[in-house]
């Protein structure tokens, strides 16, 4: 089920990296939390699983709404931080696409920008149905391709640095992957048996300050956290530099950065 090149590759980019994800690309994907949630018609009383909680963004938010959570990380790092938001006794390690619930345990199952994270997304998508009672909601949230302002400008970036990519970039199975768009994410949730499927686009501009956006990167955070850990020292800083020029444009008169961003966003009930 699980596809052991790239899901190690996954575990060892963020493995003690919880308080760099939460200065920045934490802020990038909190956005469409609560629309996450709303997609899952999260309510008072609901048992819900946050699966890939990261920091905890989502699983506190749909607390504050009186729902029971459970929020579910790979990253041990990430659920120490998370913990720290969430009741006593909310998260739990534990790595898609094999859960450690039973069958049907949750009335919702949630998970925000995961199963771009994973080897198997359809086996991810399947384990989430396979927790979520009938009758229940799933809803997942998915980076798009082409991908928004946000992320695209990192490859320009290191593009006008002149920055090699590494010989081996982590690449999911051609057999194992799918269309990044509203079909695609779509047929995705349909094929893990999920009914009533819907699936839109959510975008929004991110606000953060130069450095915050730079930290994650810099902590070798994601894909272009992996570039950037192959340049030597000379290259990093003309990195810097190329970075500095080419988010210029989106600075605002506050001295932040407001960067364009869209996701897809996808639910449906399990069957």
């Amino acid at each position: 089920m699980k596809s052991p090149q790239f899901d190690g590759h996954e575990r060892a980019r963020w493995a003690g990296r919880a308080v760099a994800y939460d200065r920045s690309f934490a802020r990038l994907c909190a956005h469409p939390a609560e629309a996450l949630l709303d997609a899952a018609e999260v309510d008072k009383g609901h048992h819900l699983l946050d699966a890939g909680t990261g920091t905890g963004t989502v699983a506190a938010l749909a607390s504050a709404r009186g729902a029971t959570v459970m929020a579910a990380d790979a990253e041990p790092s990430m659920l120490e931080l998370a913990a720290t938001r969430l009741p006593p006794g909310a998260t739990v390690l534990a790595t898609l696409p094999v859960l450690p619930f039973p069958a049907r345990t949750f009335d919702v199952a949630v998970a925000n920008f995961v199963i771009n994270h994973v080897g198997n997304p359809a086996a991810a998508v399947a384990e989430l149905a396979r927790v979520t009672r009938p009758g229940g909601r799933v809803a997942v949230t998915l980076w798009p391709s082409p991908p928004p302002t946000a992320q695209r400008l990192w490859g320009e970036i290191f593009d006008a640095a002149g920055a090699e990519r590494p010989a081996t970039m982590p690449r999911l199975e051609p057999a194992k992957d799918f269309p990044r768009t509203e079909s695609g994410l779509s047929a995705l949730l349909e094929s893990a048996g999920l009914t009533e499927v819907t699936c839109s686009t959510v975008s929004w501009t991110l606000h953060i300050t130069a450095d915050d956006w730079w930290a994650g990167p810099a902590a070798g955070l994601s894909t272009a956290g992996l570039i950037l850990d192959a340049q030597p020292p000379s290259v990093v800083a003309e990195v810097r530099a190329a970075f500095d020029e080419l988010t210029a444009p989106y600075r605002t008169d506050r001295g932040d950065l407001a960067l364009p961003a869209s996701a897809l966003l996808a639910g449906g009930v399990r069957f």
